[in-house]
């Protein structure tokens, strides 16, 4: 696999000692099994896979590449290019100004940039009608584009099925960017809807069994599906896909769902002519991450710390498989975890930050998992590491 060009800031020597190792005794990476740092009382659990993908470590190099090439051009990032505070932070340190929010919110106004200035294009993506926009200013984004290779399969799929007449089916947050990015594109070629879960699935498949009116499907899927889009003709084929960053198993659950509604409808013999396969759309990085969390299920850790952007759904998506067995900690870095052994993390279910007292207590033994996205530099990951075996009394060498 290629080598990434990643600013020294945001690697660690402690994980990429790990991480080496491990690619050294699995090449094939078929061990799920995590990996495990002992300190003393402390035993830390790191997952088979976790941190920078391939996608995120091609958008970095890219970005920094441009910076260093373009020292008298006006930067612009698009929006965020990771959803990662920590390199969206360092590249706003070096000069680069975000023109939309995550939202596509406008934080510099259109009109204010230039035909000479650079766009980079960040790893979710974005609309043709983004693109055009900015051609027609004269900014032109070839050699400027970190969109995710995985991602960009994910649109290809979606023309080719598009091009079928198989209605698109995206599985994401309707607000992401990336989810806004393959409807968007799979509206080019045919028809599209976004929906967010296996919950939405089941209310789709009544308006595929005729048991819901149009008008029902308007209101209730309102601004997500094309314009045109008709439920009485375009649900009779369709093709699912995903918001790359999404549980790579709850997509495939919505699939095998919705597979079994056409098969009800129209029978098993015909079922071609109504569902397209698209498992190959799946990120094989996302897949490797929430399986070397799930495999750390079992493990009796007494708590998980995980890291990454507040705003990360492949983040999120790691949590959601980890609460099931214990408590986790969402945080941004080391500085969440306080010396009074409190820890600021995020909340999911009230969507802020809440501080927990005594999350350790002094003396006790721990076993504690610590995972990060696939957006969250490995430094990170050695910052909260170190500061645990603070917390328990235990001390970290640079040849531990």
């Amino acid at each position: 696999m290629k080598k990434f060009e990643i600013p020294v800031a945001f690697k660690s020597d402690l994980i990429t000692r790990i991480k080496e190792s491990r690619k050294a005794s699995d090449p094939r990476k078929k061990d799920f099994t995590p990996s495990v740092l002992s300190f003393g009382k402390l035993k830390i659990l790191l997952p088979r896979h976790f941190g920078f993908c391939y996608g995120v470590e091609n958008a970095i190099e890219i970005a920094y590449k441009v910076l260093n090439e373009n020292p008298e051009k006006k930067i612009y990032l698009l929006s965020e290019m990771i959803h990662n505070p920590d390199v969206n932070r360092d590249l706003k340190d070096n000069g680069i100004e975000f023109i939309l929010d995550t939202y596509g919110n406008n934080y510099i106004a259109w009109e204010n940039l230039k035909s000479e200035d650079i766009v980079i294009l960040p790893a979710f993506g974005t609309s043709p009608e983004i693109i055009q926009k900015l051609a027609d200013i004269g900014i032109r984004t070839e050699g400027y584009d970190t969109v995710c290779p995985f991602v960009v399969k994910v649109w290809n799929r979606t023309q080719e099925i598009g091009t079928k007449g198989y209605s698109v089916i995206v599985h994401g947050k309707p607000k992401h960017e990336e989810t806004r990015s393959t409807f968007s594109r799979a509206a080019l070629s045919g028809h599209a809807l976004m929906i967010t879960d296996l919950g939405e699935a089941k209310i789709l498949s009544a308006f595929i069994m005729d048991k819901l009116s149009p008008d029902e499907f308007k209101e209730y899927f309102k601004d997500r599906y094309s314009e045109g889009f008709d439920p009485a003709i375009h649900l009779e084929k369709i093709g699912i896909v995903n918001q790359t960053t999404m549980i790579a198993g709850e997509t495939q659950e919505i699939a095998e769902y919705l597979k079994n509604v056409l098969i009800e409808k129209y029978g098993s013999e015909n079922l071609k002519d109504h569902f397209a396969d698209t498992r190959d759309t799946l990120c094989y990085a996302t897949n490797d991450n929430q399986t070397a969390a799930v495999n750390l299920l079992d493990s009796g850790a007494d708590f998980a710390v995980v890291a990454g952007g507040y705003n990360s759904s492949n983040t999120i998506g790691l949590i959601k498989i980890l609460k099931k067995r214990m408590p986790v900690y969402f945080v941004r870095d080391a500085a969440s975890i306080m010396p009074d052994m409190s820890i600021k993390h995020y909340d999911l279910e009230v969507k802020d930050e809440t501080i927990s007292k005594l999350f350790m207590k002094p003396g006790r033994e721990y076993k504690v998992i610590v995972n990060g996205g696939a957006s969250c530099p490995d430094i990170v990951l050695e910052g909260i590491i170190r500061k645990l075996a603070e917390l328990a009394g235990e001390s970290i060498t640079d040849t531990d």
